[in-house]
């Protein structure tokens, strides 16, 4: 055969540029032993190329749709349409014609074909492009096979086609088009394999879709395919369609549509004999390729063939352990209010934070709490402490255990790390310690500024490898934790006494506004303070509205108010800067080296509010305090035993109020800490990309911190290594990391369990208490937040750099969160009603829809 003609056994996987993803994969499974491809050929990229080259108007068409918008539908479907119906008008050479027919009589002349599109972009790890092209069934006669050859070069430019690549940001011009021809199999029954569960994501349960007939039926939707799951050869589930029609081969050419006996329509496609053999040699196919598959099958007279395999592109990575035990994986992102991927660097610096170890996958950590679970001795206070935060991580691990097959039950005598918040606090009830606490972790990031300054190459990354000593010892101050688990036990229990002995939920809620020391609610209050020193300033306000530009505190001085403006600003960026959404990952900009990210919320202060407004609200918060202490320890006396009782809750109140605020504190610290190292790294980096071992200086974003100390000393980046770092992130951008995950892959959900509901309310956890109606503003980006008072806030999970919106909001609602995670603590010193873990809100609440918040019983209502 010629180079623009190849056989299907002269392909392997490895020619995705000749042979597009089809081509090189069914190349690849045809040369699995055991496994059976349909013979044919493929009209490689280069013919394509070449009839590209002949069609000189393609060149202006191209540079137009590259232009154009993804929503752009209109001029989508007209400029794809001139361009697929020039290729179809382009008359294929003769010598290309000659070839493929050659190709085509070792085939049979007359003999029945597939004619398969097989792009280039397709079928790789990370984007399977399925659907994207077209394939034509049942062609026969070579003038047939060559029209169709066109018209599948042409579909590479389908509408479909072109706005994938557009949301995708493919060069449309990178993206070539090889054809794949092979005999037809006229099957009994078809359908896909998927030898991993691609819902719940198990890796060792497989699921067989099957209908009779040819697969189209089943992949146009037109019948309800039987549904089979298999662990190992057993078959676990199975579900029987109805397949009320098949689609067949036509005597005439092409496919038609016909009927099943009514008889026959509820028969299974497969016995669990044929399943369970399609399963094992589906397992063969998914060992040579080396990751879990989604196969195209049919079944003959003479048992299975395969015309696709492609791997499963929306399974969550499992962290890598490899000793081949069972592991529960609990999500890091979803307890820190942060569930993006992150970068290498971000992930290996809050590694080295942490306190136990944590696994990455999909650019997300996760923490390994298998033999807490096992263990009799830590079981009860795991769940207990991982519940509250996050009721459906409680849920989900809850699941696992009542299983009953996937967690080996430690004996009791042996013993595991206690979980983290496990242990009681003793600590006594002194506003000092806290006092005390702050002002040390104050001095400690004091000197290591002091210190950082002198340190350089090497010596810079040795010296911040070092000071993670030091981080640890603050954060992990057994003081410092007896402070914060005091606050938490305090509100716990404060809120379980009050429902038992007075039938009041959630009282905590509002008895903790304005709790003295959160720097969290402190910096939303401030920025008020800053719009203050603006507001008066008409010149200032109007400069700042339309401000594009990083280096507009510049510019302020000029104006009048401009420098009153200009320091107030610095000054807040000089005591919260170092914050900015998805904190943790120490490669995010901060507000100090992206201000703009600031204005939208500073504008709508300055806007929305009158001067004062931060005294008057914290001083409105701690009235409302004062007040429901007085009024539940009055109601309290008039009970049995209620002066013991109000002695007790007083006591509480005094502790929850004393300690909660310093909750938001640690992170403050690490975060502060991390800008100092981020700031003396990015110098290194500059020095590098100057040295010319970096192209560009936030390449460094894409090593770890221990790779980054390898690169000091040896002044060499691996180049290659930077390149697939950053498409392995730009792939892990688009996963939904689950809150957990176990070492079969599976994504186990929970869920809350509750039938006191009305209909179509969305159930979630309340963390702060209230009910309120208003406008929803679905927000995914602070920076594009148009909030006015009385709006209720729905998105995905709030971090600290959210709180500057709170002061607006009547009500938040969020898919992630837990009774202590920030957004939860910052509502209620605000006093706004929330409910989090409402799972998909984001898409069943619509923006601007009018909603009602229950935060003291923990559901949302979407109103008429």
């Amino acid at each position: 055969m010629s180079d623009y003609v190849l056989g299907l056994q002269q392909l392997d996987q490895t020619q995705t540029a000749l042979a597009g993803g089809k081509g090189a994969r069914l190349g690849e499974l045809s040369r699995i032993e055991g496994i059976r491809v349909p013979d044919g050929f493929c009209v490689t990229t280069d013919a394509f190329q070449r009839i590209m080259a002949a069609t000189p108007s393609l060149d202006a068409q191209l540079d137009r749709l590259s232009r154009l918008r993804p929503d752009d539908r209109e001029a989508i479907s007209t400029l794809s349409a001139e361009i697929r119906q020039a290729l179809e008008e382009t008359a294929i050479p003769d010598d290309l014609a000659a070839a493929i027919t050659r190709a085509l009589a070792q085939l049979g002349e007359q003999t029945a074909c597939a004619v398969r599109s097989s792009a280039t972009a397709e079928d790789s790890p990370t984007a399977s492009f399925a659907g994207q092209q077209d394939t034509y069934l049942n062609v026969v006669g070579s003038n047939a096979i060559l029209q169709h050859i066109s018209r599948c070069w042409a579909s590479l430019f389908t509408e479909r086609a072109v706005t994938y690549r557009l949301r995708s940001g493919l060069d449309q011009r990178k993206v070539a088009m090889a054809v794949v021809v092979q005999r037809m199999v006229f099957p009994q029954a078809a359908g896909i394999l998927f030898t991993a569960d691609p819902v719940m994501g198990n890796r060792k349960v497989a699921v067989v879709e099957a209908s009779c007939g040819l697969g189209e039926a089943l992949v146009s939707g037109l019948v309800n395919p039987d549904v089979y799951k298999l662990r190992g050869d057993q078959v676990i589930a199975r579900t029987i369609g109805a397949k009320r029609v098949a689609i067949h081969a036509s005597p005439t050419g092409g496919t038609q549509t016909q009927a099943i006996e009514p008889e026959r329509q509820e028969q299974p496609a497969l016995t669990d004999t044929q399943v369970v053999r399609l399963v094992q040699l589906g397992r063969r196919i998914e060992a040579h390729f080396g990751s879990p598959q989604d196969i195209e099958w049919c079944l003959d007279d003479d048992g299975f063939q395969f015309v696709q395999s492609r791997p499963i592109t929306t399974l969550f990575p499992i962290p890598a352990i490899g000793d081949g035990e069972n592991h529960v994986f609990v999500s890091v992102g979803h307890q820190q209010m942060m569930t993006d991927a992150m970068k290498p660097l971000g992930i290996s610096v809050w590694q080295l934070t942490a306190g136990r170890p944590m696994y990455e996958a999909g650019g997300r950590l996760f923490v390994d709490v298998a033999q807490g679970l096992a263990s009799p001795a830590t079981r009860t206070g795991l769940l207990q402490v991982l519940g509250k935060g996050d009721p459906l991580i409680g849920d989900a691990l809850q699941t696992i255990l009542d299983r009953g097959d996937f967690i080996q039950p430690l004996p009791d005598g042996m013993l595991v790390a206690a979980p983290i918040g496990a242990v009681p606090s003793t600590i006594a009830t002194d506003p000092a310690i806290v006092t005390e606490l702050i002002a040390r972790g104050r001095a400690s990031i004091a000197a290591l500024k002091r210190d950082i300054q002198t340190k350089a190459g090497a010596t810079l990354l040795d010296f911040i490898l070092a000071d993670f000593q030091e981080l640890k010892r603050v954060l992990f101050d057994p003081q410092s934790h007896q402070a914060i688990m005091a606050g938490m036990e305090a509100t716990w229990r404060l809120n379980d006494q009050l429902e038992a002995w007075l039938g009041e939920r959630n009282a905590a809620d509002t008895l903790a506004q304005s709790a003295p020391h959160n720097i969290t609610s402190e910096m939303g209050l401030a920025l008020l303070d800053v719009a203050d020193v603006i507001r008066p300033h008409p010149e200032v306000v109007a400069f700042l509205e339309r401000v594009r530009d990083e280096d507009f505190l510049d510019e302020l001085s000029s104006l009048p108010g401009g420098q009153e403006a200009r320091d107030a600003i610095q000054g807040w960026l000089g005591q919260y800067g170092m914050r900015c959404v998805g904190e943790i990952d120490i490669t995010r900009p901060r507000w100090s080296e992206r201000p703009t990210t600031l204005l939208p919320m500073l504008l709508s202060d300055i806007k929305h509010f009158k001067p004062g407004e931060a005294k008057r609200r914290f001083e409105q918060g701690l009235r409302e305090a004062e007040q429901k202490e007085r009024e539940l320890l009055e109601r309290l006396r008039a009970l049995p035993d209620g002066e013991q009782k109000a002695e007790e809750v007083e006591r509480l109140v005094d502790r929850m109020r004393t300690f909660i605020g310093y909750r938001e504190y640690p992170k403050y610290g690490i975060i502060s800490r991390y800008f100092v190292y981020k700031q003396a790294l990015l110098v290194e980096a500059e020095r590098l990309t100057q040295a010319g071992a970096l192209h560009e200086k936030e390449d460094i974003y894409y090593l770890t911190l221990q790779e980054l100390c390898d690169v000091a000393c040896t002044q060499q980046v691996d180049d290659r290594l930077i390149r697939l770092r950053k498409e392995a992130f730009r792939s892990n951008q688009t996963l939904t990391p689950p809150r957990v995950l176990t070492s079969d892959g599976e994504m186990v959900t929970g869920s809350y369990r509750r039938e006191d509901l009305p209909p179509g309310a969305l159930v979630g956890l309340p963390v702060s208490a209230g009910t309120v109606e208003g406008r929803a503003r679905v927000i995914l980006d602070t920076a594009q937040a148009d909030l006015e008072p009385g709006d209720i806030l729905v998105t995905a999970h709030t971090d600290p750099s959210w709180t500057p919106l709170f002061v607006a909001i009547a009500g938040l609602v969020t898919e992630v969160g837990g009774l202590m995670t920030h957004g939860a603590v910052i509502a209620r010193e605000y006093g706004v009603a929330a409910v989090v873990g409402v799972e998909h809100a984001t898409q069943l609440i619509r923006d601007g829809q009018r909603i009602r918040v229950h935060g003291t019983e923990g559901y949302v209502e979407i109103l008429p």
